[in-house]
């Protein structure tokens, strides 16, 4: 759990992107470059939120844990422990997964 080391600053949430398919639902295993661009994620860490111009904190919008849909382009790579995570602004996340 390296993620537990790293605290997002501001409005900043740090996602790990699930993992692409790599066999199609008839069996036929995918090369690499043949997988589409995973956009949803699982928030691991997010920051406390911003402030507004009055200097109030506006909080986070998304909770560890939940699911969220990524835009395609964006994001900052952040290599935690040979992992892959990505940090995105909070406004950035363009829904969460409802169960």
């Amino acid at each position: 759990m390296s993620f537990r080391k790293f605290l997002p600053m501001f409005d900043r949430v740090l996602v790990e992107r699930l993992a692409a398919e790599s066999v199609t639902k008839g069996g036929i295993m995918l090369p690499e470059k043949s997988q589409g661009k995973v956009l949803q994620a699982t928030v691991v860490a997010v920051g406390p939120g911003a402030l507004n111009k009055s200097g109030d904190v506006t909080p986070v919008s998304v909770k560890v844990g939940e699911k969220v849909l990524l835009p395609e382009y964006g994001g900052t790579k952040v290599i935690l422990e040979d992992k892959d995570y990505f940090l995105f602004r909070d406004a950035d996340i363009l829904g969460k997964y409802v169960d």
